[in-house]
Parts: structure tokens; sequence; C-alpha cells
């Protein structure tokens, strides 16, 4: 470690890696794994703590084809169904590597000391979520994230990675200069929360591993931490980002007290039997069956209850369906006069499962509810509603190595695009971080290990991103970070939810666009140590890109899909099913659209979507 001094105030905490993930959250953390064991000299930089990631919430558990519960489950299965999940707007490679790698991560999982709940033969149990086909969610009871989390941290602490805590990364550094070398990666520039002070990370390979963008909005299951920053750290890099316009909204959110509206309740509940009912005690979602799943979802409360105990000779649950086609009836509910009292509906376990089994098999939420809500879901049921959870847009990267469009930049997970296509089932998320971290991690060594001429980032780049970040204690009287970020979270709530139009969103990119300039003249009062009035307004920047970026492709996409609802473009244009939207940024700093063809499906897998001759 060297401490030099910039020309902008005070000096400068340098360090030199091959590897550097910014994210500590699942593919943060096997990223940096594989990263270390190919070799390279790794850290982890993460802006909140180890263990801390919003990981943790995804709790009903991860999604692969072992075939422990139903044989007939396999990795063809399992392709097919995220494919139809994403209404076919995936990118197909990366749906199929994940689909025959995920089983494999699981065991190795299993190897480094995750405690899965098990079968009664002893495999690693099973359950069964919205969308798949069979049950094929690997769990650990309801905190399947948590356990997750706990492993493999335990493994980069073992192996002995560096991890670099409380500390936020405002710049990606670029070597400089003229044509395609000027342009790779050189490193990451952040501050220590704790005190302000800069530090500086200089390497050849950056792995994005920042998660989503979920504080943008005012409802959200998402953390703090959720402010979109390695979208926004690939865009200014010159990377480009897919599928922006499709926001997964999560169909069961707590509703009250207030304090906790949005906190996450899993599809775990509707997985072991949980239904929705509206105040009317009805059933309803059999009122919303899609064509596009009406050949595999049962029609009547009969065939759907016997489908837990025989898969093969029904059709699911209407619960289960993709979690877009779920929250958008929910909110069709709600609207039409049909909600519960604090504005969601009913989703009762209690009527369906013994309270020993809800104990054994729901025990996060059943503690979940008692503590912050004094609802024992044992003998009553929960207020649900849509609550903003995920986004299918990201990163644009190789599907094999993801590799993003700058030399020397990788993105994995939520904050990487593709995998998804316009919706994620329910339990993919966990497998697609431990299927592409791996292979993120490895792409980013090999890489480093190719660099013979390290880059390094000009002086004057350095001195510009310290600079930029101390900007706000200059202006004096300015904008409150504070406002600006309420406002922000309260319009693409109310304008660029989970309902869309052509007018709302316009209204929308308007009211970004002067949020934007408001930023510009943010202030903030006091010194570096421990500023959150700080840390709000340099995170305003990310999330105010964000945010255009899908106003902006939630806009272009005059069609309804998945996580996007136009209502002044209710229905689904195949034409609109080749095609995904590129998001890049100008030279000036504006977020530019294009239209990018899908990739060809090779003809042994587009085959596993025609129909059977009957």
């Amino acid at each position: 470690m060297a401490a030099v001094s910039n020309g902008a105030q005070s000096a400068t905490e340098v360090h030199d890696y091959d590897v550097v993930v910014i994210g500590a959250g699942g593919s943060g953390l096997r990223a940096a794994i594989a990263a270390h064991e190919s070799g390279a000299r790794t850290a982890i930089v993460t802006k909140s703590l180890l263990g801390k990631a919003h990981t943790v919430m995804a709790e009903g558990g991860i999604a692969a084809s072992m075939g422990n519960v139903w044989p007939e489950d396999n990795w063809q299965v399992h392709f097919r169904d995220t494919m139809r999940g994403g209404k076919m707007l995936n990118n197909w490679r990366m749906a199929q590597l994940h689909a025959q790698e995920a089983p494999e991560r699981v065991w190795e999982l299993e190897e480094w000391g995750a405690l899965f709940d098990r079968t009664k033969e002893g495999k690693i149990s099973q359950r069964d979520f919205g969308g798949h086909r069979y049950a094929r969610l690997a769990h650990v009871g309801d905190r399947t994230g948590l356990e997750m989390i706990r492993t493999l941290q335990q493994r980069a602490v073992e192996l002995g990675i560096d991890v670099y805590m409380e500390c936020t990364i405002t710049q990606l550094l670029k070597a400089g200069g003229a044509g395609r070398a000027g342009n790779r990666i050189a490193g990451a520039f952040g501050y220590w929360r704790e005190t302000g002070s800069f530090i500086q990370l200089n390497a050849p390979s950056v792995v994005l591993a920042t998660g989503g963008i979920g504080k943008s909005f005012k409802v959200t299951s998402n953390s703090w931490e959720y402010t979109g920053d390695g979208h926004a750290l690939a865009l200014q890099a010159g990377a480009s980002l897919i599928n922006m316009e499709f926001v997964q909204f999560h169909p069961t959110g707590m509703v009250w007290p207030l304090s906790v509206r949005g906190l996450l309740i899993t599809e775990s509940v509707r997985g072991e039997g949980g239904v929705l009912r509206n105040s009317d005690g009805k059933r309803f979602m059999f009122d919303y069956i899609t064509d596009y799943f009406k050949a595999e979802t049962a029609d009547n409360e009969e065939e759907a209850d016997r489908w837990y105990d025989d898969h093969i000779n029904n059709r699911r649950p209407p619960e289960l369906l993709p979690r877009d086609e779920v929250a958008r009836a929910i909110n069709s509910e709600i609207k039409a006069g049909r909600g519960s009292p604090h504005g969601g509906v009913y989703l009762d376990i209690a009527s369906r499962r013994s309270a020993a089994d809800i104990h054994k098999r729901l025990p996060s939420m059943y503690h979940q509810f008692k503590e912050l809500a004094d609802v024992d879901i044992t003998k009553e049921p929960m207020e649900v509603a849509p609550t903003c959870h995920y986004v299918m847009g990201g990163v644009e990267v190789d599907a094999d190595t993801q590799a993003a469009t700058v030399d020397g930049l990788y993105a994995v997970g939520e904050c990487s695009g593709g995998m998804h296509g316009s919706n994620r089932l329910g339990g993919n998320s966990l497998s697609d971080l431990l299927v592409f971290g791996k292979r993120a991690g490895e792409s980013a060594a090999a890489y480093a290990k190719k660099s013979t001429r390290r880059p390094v980032a000009p002086v004057a780049q350095v001195n510009a991103a310290a600079e930029a970040a101390l900007a706000p204690f200059g202006r004096k009287a300015g904008e409150n970070a504070f406002t600006i970020q309420h406002e922000l979270q309260e319009m693409m709530f109310s304008l660029v939810g989970i309902i869309r139009t052509g007018k709302e969103m316009k209204q929308a990119l308007k009211d970004i666009a002067a949020l934007k300039k408001r930023a510009e003249a943010v202030s903030v009062e006091g010194g570096r140590a421990y500023n959150p009035g700080w840390h709000t307004a340099l995170d305003l920047r990310s999330m105010l890109q964000v945010s255009e970026s899908i106003a902006r492709a939630a806009l272009e996409r005059t069609e309804s899909r998945g996580g996007h609802t136009r209502d002044d473009y209710p229905l689904t244009d195949p034409d609109w099913g080749k095609v995904n939207l590129i998001v890049t940024e100008t030279p000036q700093g504006a977020v530019k659209i294009t239209r990018k063809a899908l990739p060809k499906m090779p003809a042994d897998l587009a085959k596993l979507f025609e129909e059977p001759k009957k």
C-alpha cells in the first residue's frame, strides 16, 4: 500500500490487485473465490458490511434441476421454464448455461458447508416455486440466502481474500489515451464511509456485483445499498446496459405496518400451498390465467390442490404463475376495490398447513410477521401487495465470460442483464449468482493474467474523481439530497411503476431532467466522516441515471411483456419479441436507446418449445 498526494485535497490510499470485485453479495463472493482460486490477487469492496448483502433476502431457495424430488426434472425443462418465464426475451446462451451448471454449483455449496433441508432419502430437499414445472428449489427452510452468504463468506475468509468494508466506489478508472488500449479498465476509485478519505484500487480487471436499483422506487423490498451503483458505473465507463425497461414487482410484500411496507414475503409461502384471496374471500387467481400459460395452469381448485402431490397428471396452481402475472392480478384486484383494509390482498397459509408445518418450513416468515406486524400466520392471513424487487436489466455481457463491452470490465448478478429476459423466475437469482459468479471470476482472472503491461489511470483522472466526490461540500445553501431522493422515489413508483403509460413516462422523463438539474446544486454540511447526507448526494447520480434508463427504455417499448406493462399497449407484440433495447451514455452524459436483434437460438434448443402433436 502507498499513500499518494492527489491534487484534490487529501492523500489517497492506493492498493494494487489483479481483480477487484465491487459488491459482496452472492455473485461478488462467488466471483472473488473463483478469481482467487485462478491465481489472481483479489479484493472485495462493499459499501456495507460483509454478510449484510441483499442476497440474504432471497429466502425461498436455489433453482437447480437436481431431480431429488421429481426425477423427471432436467436442465432442458429448467431452461424451457426460464425462457418462457422471461417471455423468450432472454439471452438463450445464458439461460442454457445457467440450467446446465446450477446443480453442480449447489453441490459445491454443500461441499463448502451449506446445510440444506433434506428429503426422506437424505438428498437435498427441493420445493415448488412459481413458473417452475417441478419442485427444484434447494432450500434451507426459508433462510436460503442467509445460508448461502454464510457459506460463501466463510469460504472467502478461509482463502484470505482481502475485503474492504464500508467502502463506496464512485468511479471506474481507465487507462486513458487513444484507441482501445486507452479505453480499458485500470481500477476503481472511492472513499471510506467511516472517515471520508479516498482509496484507489488499481487492477486490470474489475467485476461489478453491486445488485439492483430498487431504492429509486418508493415501495421496495431492497435494502439501502441498492442505488444502481454498478449500472451507473458501467454506463459512465462506456459500457452498455440491456433490458432496463423490465423491473420486477414481487407480488407479495408486507403491507402493514407502514414502517415495513414492501418487506419481502418469500414465494415459498405460495410454494408450500399458500393461496391468494380478495376481500370477499375469493381465490381470485383463477380469473387471471393468460392464454400464454393456460395449457399448464389449473383452472379449478380441485386440480390445483392435487398438483402438490402429483405434478405429472395435474396442472400447477395459478398462485404459482410467474411473478409478473401474479403481481398484475393482485394490482387489478386492489384497483377494483376488492383489496384488504391496508391496500393489499390476503395471502393465506394458515388454512392450508398445520402450525407445526409452518413453524418448520417457514420459520422466518412466522417470526417476521409476529415481531413486526403482530400477525400469527399459523392462525390468520397476511396482507400483501406488489413491491419493487428486482431489475431484469443490467450491464450487457458476453454469456460465457460475463465480459462487458469495455475491456477488463465484467458484471454479474442483478447488475448484469440478459439472463432473465423480461421476467425472472423465483429461485433463479441465487443459481444465477453462483453459475455466473464463478464464470466472471475465472474470466476476470484470465484477462488480468494476459495483461502483461498493466494499465495505469492518469493522475488527472484520479484528481477529477476526487474533486467530483467533494463537490457537494463546496456549495452553500443548495438543494437537500434527501429531498431529491424522496421526490425521485415517489415519482418513479407512481409514473414508472407496475402499470405504465406513454403520457406518464414522458412526464417522468421531464421530472428526472429537473431532478438532475437540481442534483447539480446539492450541498452538504459538516465533515466527511459519518455523513449520510454526503453518501446520499453521491448516490443520486446513479439513481437518476438508472431511473432515466428505465423510463426511456419503457417509453420506447410499445408493448406489454413480462415486468413491463403498458396500459396504452396492453398486448404482447411478436415483433418486439425479436428485439432487445440497449442503453448507452453519450459524451454529453445523456441516455441513448438503440435496438438490437435477439441472438438466434440453435435448432436443438428451439425444438424444446414446440408443442406436442395431438
